[in-house]
């Protein structure tokens, strides 16, 4: 387990971040992440993100390493479950589904993969994962058994935010899902960060600049992008025009 904190360091370093998540079960050849890799780079993305809910480990690995091969761009683990790793990554967000009660996703992922894990040599984050209704059901949801917190329930999510900072969690990271219709509410960003001195991911449901921009304007560290840069890659060129406008 890498000692050093620079990824931490970097998630907190600013507000209106942009992570592409490449989920290695849709994106694993190396065409096609060479072309999402070269529009990333113009853009200057600050993250790739690498998971999903139902990848295989030789995909996994797969996509890492040739991510890794591919750019300098920090790669950062959103692990779907226990056999999502990889010393080819730069950190590990260590998720902990606390919007749910499945044990399975609170420790039991956690405990099968403990050995490996802390035998890597990367940087281990550990990160309350907060799931929040996103207008459909999640793929995230269906494979966990949980059920998102109601968007129009802000105090719940809030609380469960609170709760998960006081665990030791060093990030919160709020998701509305794969495809969701609706993105998580820019008030309840406004209020974890009003409360909270912590480090704030938000990713589902995220599909405009005008979307990002208001995420970032509530204080949101990273905002992860997903489905959209699937079904449109020269989206990142909108990204590239707000990152160029953003005053670091």
């Amino acid at each position: 387990m890498r000692s050093t904190n620079h990824i931490i360091q970097k998630l907190r370093a600013k507000t209106g971040q942009i992570a592409v998540l490449v989920d290695p079960e849709m994106t694993n050849s190396k065409g096609d992440l060479q072309k999402i890799v070269e529009k990333a780079e113009f853009a200057k993305i600050d993250y790739f993100f690498i998971g999903g809910s139902t990848v295989t480990r030789s995909d996994f690995e797969k996509t890492t390493s040739i991510l890794k091969s591919l750019t300098k761009i920090p790669l950062v683990i959103f692990p779907g479950d226990h056999q999502q790793i990889s010393n080819d990554a730069d950190a590990l967000l260590y998720l902990s589904l606390l919007s749910g009660r499945n044990p399975e996703y609170l420790i039991g992922q956690h405990v099968k993969s403990a050995q490996e894990v802390i035998q890597l040599d990367l940087e281990i984050i550990p990160t309350a994962y907060i799931l929040i209704d996103g207008g459909k059901q999640s793929t995230v949801a269906y494979v966990s058994q949980t059920t998102p917190i109601p968007r129009d329930n802000s105090l719940i999510a809030l609380n469960t935010a609170i709760a998960g900072t006081l665990q030791g969690n060093q990030v919160v990271y709020f998701d509305a899902g794969s495809g969701a219709s609706e993105p998580v509410e820019v008030s309840l960003i406004s209020q974890v960060n009003s409360r909270l001195k912590t480090i704030t991911i938000v990713g589902g449901g995220v599909r405009s600049v005008e979307q990002i921009k208001f995420l970032a304007s509530a204080g949101t560290n990273v905002i992860v992008i997903g489905n959209k840069i699937e079904e449109d890659i020269d989206f990142l060129l909108d990204i590239q025009i707000y990152k160029s406008n953003t005053v670091s």
